[in-house]
């Protein structure tokens, strides 16, 4: 219990920065002289060069053992969140962010296989949700502490004290974490063998589907404070009293999700409820304009924003095996982040152009139907992996262990 919080804890504080910019964005945009199109950038080339990394991290992850490129990570991503603080120029604050994007990667893949390891293969989507829930749990302290402390010493010395509490952390892990999954030098795909296993469908029906779960995600997540102030009229204070509540709804559904795909052996199922309910909460959030509407709909779509993230992770694991569980958990998160990288820069040029932020909103609903179609088909696919005969030549069998 103490590797699995312990884990659960450091990837928490990536948190800190991806949420601190997203909450203070309206103020950094004041301070550093930013357009909302140069704030967008920001974000997308943090996610892109995240999203580039993914495949290689995940494969040094199964070569070299996750837990040091996991360290390596959370040091420089603590350490480009303490420097983003220092920063003046919009030029060197992008080249912090793609740093930050960097070390981002090492933290994510890695921190799958970790905490995966600390469960048994049967709970294995119930780990990948509780993985994530630490970020949205460190998000309810900022959104709640933020807005309060940000008036009397200013968002730089937020960033400040939260990347030292986070290196902190990290010291803590590099001395007190379990070691994590050890490999043999047979035991890990090599790269040689990702073009074979790109062929299998399942790991392009599951990356749709992850493009639009992070679009979705970091669309919201990244301009929401800005949305609910720009267009709702909110103050900040207001609208960091309403993402507190909704990271706090999050973080546990994070959890649930995973946890009921489990129980029920019905991640598709999960996938495809969650994505009906985000159509649905994303049409209704554009017309609202009392705070009251506004808070309810944001908060049920809090619930199922994440609810899906451990069950789509799990999929093409359960199909291709654990072997593969490096290569296809950062091909997962490659085409996600290309999703969130298209919404982050997109939603901030649609609002220059438009004024607006509605017609990137009902993107995003259309996005939730193409996601949709894309659940029916990973049921098949997961259909066909049950049925020995029609298992894939790839798949080690979905209760290989560590």
């Amino acid at each position: 219990m103490w590797a699995i919080a312990l884990i659960v804890i450091c990837q928490s504080t990536q948190g800190f920065s991806l949420g601190g910019i997203a909450l203070f964005l309206p103020l950094i945009r004041d301070d550093v002289g930013l357009s909302f199109g140069q704030a967008g950038t920001l974000g997308a080339i943090s996610l892109l060069v995240f999203a580039a990394m993914q495949v290689p991290a995940g494969y040094l992850a199964d070569r070299f053992g996750p837990k040091r490129l996991f360290l390596l990570g959370l040091v420089g991503l603590n350490l480009c969140s303490f420097t983003f603080a220092l920063t003046q120029s919009f030029n060197v604050l992008l080249l912090n962010q793609a740093l930050s994007g960097l070390a981002r990667a090492f933290v994510f893949a890695p921190g799958l296989l970790l905490i995966t390891h600390e469960f048994p293969a049967q709970r294995r989507a119930t780990a990948l949700g509780l993985y994530v829930a630490g970020g949205f749990s460190s998000n309810v302290l900022l959104s709640l502490a933020g807005p309060v402390l940000v008036g009397h010493v200013g968002w730089r010395w937020i960033f400040v004290g939260f990347s030292l509490l986070g290196l902190g952390i990290t010291a803590l892990y590099w001395r007190a974490g379990s070691p994590g999954p050890t490999h043999h030098r047979d035991s890990y795909m090599g790269l040689r063998e990702l073009p074979g296993l790109l062929a299998h469908p399942v790991m392009w029906v599951a990356g749709g589907v992850q493009f639009v779960r992070y679009s979705v995600v970091n669309g919201l997540s990244f301009w929401l404070p800005t949305y609910l102030i720009a267009e709702k009229g909110f103050s900040l204070h207001t609208a960091g009293l309403v993402l507190a509540m909704a990271a706090a709804v999050t973080a546990p559904s994070n959890f649930l999700g995973g946890h009921l795909s489990d129980r029920l052996q019905r991640p598709a199922l999960v996938i495809g409820v969650s994505l009906t309910v985000l159509t649905a909460t994303i049409v209704a959030l554009v017309p609202a304009r009392s705070l009251p509407v506004v808070i309810v709909v944001v908060l049920v779509q809090a619930i199922f924003v994440q609810f899906y993230f451990g069950p789509l992770f799990e999929i093409p694991i359960k199909v291709l095996g654990v072997r593969t569980a490096g290569l296809t958990s950062g091909w997962s998160n490659l085409c996600a982040n290309v999703g969130g990288l298209s919404f982050a820069f997109g939603l901030g040029q649609v609002k220059d152009v438009t004024g607006s932020f509605a017609i990137g909103m009902y993107a995003m609903v259309g996005l939730c139907v193409l996601g949709l179609l894309g659940t029916y088909g990973l049921s098949v696919l997961l259909a066909r992996a049950a049925r020995p005969a029609a298992e894939p030549a790839l798949a080690t069998g979905p209760e290989q262990t560590w």
